[in-house]
């Protein structure tokens, strides 16, 4: 099955990334704070991902017509439901990078940054720009260019691999377990952050991963051009995140 070649050939690189340093690092609030304020952009731009998907491969056109593959179009459709419309502690409807910037909040991680880039682009300012122009960190700001030179290309079959293989649920259940740890002493500070790492994966592990392998079987087929391409985005995408995560680091140590 071409979608476990694609795995076998991208394993290295994402094993560089779950070994990564940056989650056994965290040990303190602080240092939680600087993983956050970088995160959250990779949290945005996995929704500027999605949504790419849902542009390209659905009709969201004012005059509604069918597009593309019908089992692609409820893929896609199904991930957005849970992404953009999941529930909180209370039951209540959220997106998950809403919750983010909750648990943020209640964390005292700075959200200043990310809140102004939104406002831009509620006034219209174009994103690139407004990307450049803000006071995100530079390893996020590299990382989310990234995507947006990706989504700009709009390749649903190199959007829906770098979904896939380069997605959330890349965080390591060691990391989790760390922020359950680090909650135990912050109970006020880490609640709502514990619960988007648990809710988060389980949804991409339990469901969303299985859709979007499904996604990128149907929308590769059996054009080999397509799965090249796959292994190439993905591990481009992979080396991107490992990317952002030294830079984690490095910014935590120059602010020593």
């Amino acid at each position: 099955m071409k979608i476990e070649f694609v795995k076998s050939e991208i394993l290295s690189a994402r094993q560089e990334l779950l070994n990564h340093p940056a989650f056994a690092w965290i040990d303190n609030l602080e240092k939680i704070h600087v993983f956050m304020e970088n995160h959250i952009w990779a949290v945005w731009d996995f929704m500027v991902l999605l949504k790419g998907l849902q542009r390209t491969c659905t009709s969201i056109d004012t005059y509604w017509v069918p597009k593309g593959n019908p089992e692609v179009r409820r893929l896609i459709n199904e991930i957005v439901f849970g992404e953009e419309s999941d529930l909180d502690q209370e039951g209540r409807a959220i997106s998950h990078f809403e919750l983010y910037i909750q648990a943020m909040d209640e964390a005292g991680a700075n959200t200043l940054p990310i809140r102004s880039f939104i406002q831009d682009l509620q006034k219209g300012v174009d994103a690139k720009l407004a990307l450049r122009q803000s006071q995100a960190p530079e390893g996020a700001k590299e990382f989310v260019f990234e995507t947006l030179e990706i989504v700009d290309r709009g390749n649903a079959s190199e959007m829906a691999a770098v979904f896939t293989f380069g997605r959330e649920d890349l965080i390591p259940d060691m990391f989790i377990e760390i922020v359950k740890n680090l909650k135990d002493k912050s109970p006020s500070e880490l609640g709502l952050f514990t619960y988007y790492l648990e809710r988060h994966i389980e949804v991409d592990g339990d469901l969303h991963g299985t859709l979007s392998e499904r996604m990128v079987v149907e929308l590769c087929e059996d054009n080999p051009v397509l799965w090249n391409q796959a292994i190439a985005s993905s591990k481009t995408a992979l080396q991107n995140r490992i990317n952002l995560w030294t830079a984690v680091l490095d910014q935590y140590e120059g602010l020593r």
